[in-house]
């Protein structure tokens, strides 16, 4: 399972560097899938909503309504038709590589199962949603569709009469049918708007509207491809007729092929057994959990910055249960936090500074301390050895970094390039111990745990506590997002640093300015 997701996320990569490239990391559509989702759910329920004004349940009138808004109103109602269609068809998709590409990055176990498992009605619900669509249309491919459907759902045994007679001939098809459809049609999406609200509740901040720019452009790309081809209907459905060839939308009916040549029953317990091993996924093949982080109050003192920056909202703060001068403490949810450690990297009393008494922060990973950290950063610095020495800090999620290492280049691996607090890049370069810290990890846009890339790069530039001295050189700090497809673009980024440091020569201190402090 881990090579296959290997193999998938230096794929996928690799396709993400060409949407770089074309867009930038904050406008690439793969790093907006679910606010994409987002944004093409509120396109289809504004136009469908707006199509819904001249739509007629009448058996005939169904037909004719669609028409009228298609060809009569083109202007209009039929640009609405089209962007009701192509908007549905762009979430199936932005929908299936979303699923494809969490799971490629490995965030769906732990405290992130909560995403998957939610994430999998999800799709059949957009499904029924879009099935439901095609069937109101009344045309021969919403015949087909209708009679195929109530073929199958009449192999189970939950209905007392065949669903499939209603479809015999036109004297058996009544109006308050296409009335049940479009209630069903109604309901089924203010459900999935419901799913959705819950897919994302263990997401600190997160993402439901893409980049403006993003949303702009990919709105001007459904207004044109609903000019240039419009949704059409296949003629009026006839049930004193079989359809003999339809038009398919292969995003939302690609099974129905299938209908044809193996039984409904089968196709069923494919769907079912598909549906249970997509649920059990978080456990396959099962993992041991990372122990989670831990509160030490005598250090807490309970200024909430592990709380801004969980990215996972597995921080609280909550009354103080001790006789420290402080309001609050901060408290842990185990079964939210995912070991990321980036709260470590936010907390004040996280510098290696510290040396009058043990180096235990406020917050911490038990297996990936801070103490650790600094215990590995100064014998790793204590082995190197020539000119331009560089320490690089990278994360778990990133590129490997052993291919790297020398005797001027040291390498340390954290849970997230985030854990690091910025004191540790003061303390390295301020202290002598190297001549440039070397920052990497997963993609700019697309960071395993969410905002440790942001949160870095925010901390650096001194807009998010805890900052990062003033007196450091930021000439001495370099950085590239490289995920686990660019060993090369990293290797070729780090020699270009070592000789920009060779060019700086030794480092001198500055002469402290008043307002410079620790974060």
């Amino acid at each position: 399972m881990t090579a296959l997701r290997r193999f998938a996320r230096a794929n996928l990569e690799h396709i993400e560097g060409v949407f770089d490239r074309a867009f930038g990391p904050a406008w690439n559509p793969l790093y907006q899938l679910g606010a994409l989702g987002w944004f093409f759910y509120w396109v289809v329920a504004v136009s469908g909503i707006y199509l819904f004004i001249f739509f007629d349940t009448g058996i005939t009138d169904a037909y004719e309504s669609v028409e009228y808004i298609t060809n009569v109103q083109w202007y209009a109602a039929g640009v609405m038709r089209s962007l009701h269609r192509y908007a549905s068809d762009a979430m199936v998709i932005v929908m299936m590589v979303h699923l494809i590409r969490e799971f490629a990055m490995g965030r769906y176990r732990g405290p992130r199962s909560f995403a998957w498992i939610t994430g999998v009605p999800i799709l059949w619900f957009i499904y029924a949603s879009g099935i439901t669509g095609y069937w109101l249309v009344w045309d021969k491919l919403a015949q087909y569709v209708a009679i195929a459907t109530t073929e199958w759902l009449d192999t189970l045994p939950i209905f007392g009469e065949a669903i499939a007679r209603n479809f015999l001939h036109e004297t058996t098809l009544s109006s308050r049918f296409f009335s049940l459809m479009v209630f069903i049609h109604i309901a089924v999406p203010l459900i999935l708007l419901f799913i959705m609200w819950i897919h994302i509740q263990r997401h600190s901040s997160p993402k439901v509207n893409p980049p403006r720019g993003l949303a702009v452009g990919t709105l001007i790309m459904l207004m044109v491809l609903s000019f240039a081809y419009p949704a059409t209907s296949q003629g009026p459905a006839d049930l004193n007729v079989v359809a003999a060839v339809v038009d398919l939308d292969w995003f939302y009916l690609p099974a129905y092929p299938f209908l044809d040549m193996i039984p409904g029953i089968t196709l069923w317990a494919v769907f079912g057994i598909g549906t249970v091993v997509l649920l059990l996924v978080p456990w396959l093949p099962p993992t041991r959990r990372q122990a989670v982080a831990t509160v030490d109050l005598d250090n807490c003192n309970g200024c909430g910055r592990c709380v801004d920056d969980c990215p996972f909202s597995a921080v609280s703060m909550q009354p103080r249960t001790d006789d420290k001068p402080f309001a609050q403490e901060a408290v842990v949810d185990a079964n939210l936090c995912t070991s990321c450690g980036i709260c470590a990297g936010a907390c004040p009393t996280a510098t290696p500074f510290r040396r009058a008494s043990a180096l235990t922060p406020g917050i911490d990973l038990p297996n990936s301390s801070i103490r650790d950290l600094r215990d590995r950063t100064l014998s790793a610095a204590d082995q190197l050895s020539g000119d331009a020495r560089v320490i690089v800090y990278g994360c778990r999620a990133g590129v490997n970094l052993d291919a790297l290492q020398g005797p001027s280049i040291a390498t340390l691996c954290a849970p997230c390039t985030a854990t690091v607090p910025p004191s540790f890049l003061d303390f390295v370069i301020s202290r002598h111990h190297v001549d440039g810290v070397f920052l990497t990890g997963c993609r700019e846009g697309d960071c395993f745990n969410r905002q440790g890339i942001r949160w870095v790069q925010q901390r650096i530039a001194g807009q998010r506590d805890p900052y990062l001295r003033t007196r450091v050189p930021r000439e001495r700090i370099a950085k590239l997002w490289a995920g686990v497809a660019g060993p090369q673009q990293l290797a070729d980024e780090l020699d270009a640093f070592r000789n920009r440091l060779r060019g700086l020569g030794a480092f001198r201190k500055a002469a402290p300015k008043q307002n410079d402090h620790h974060g």
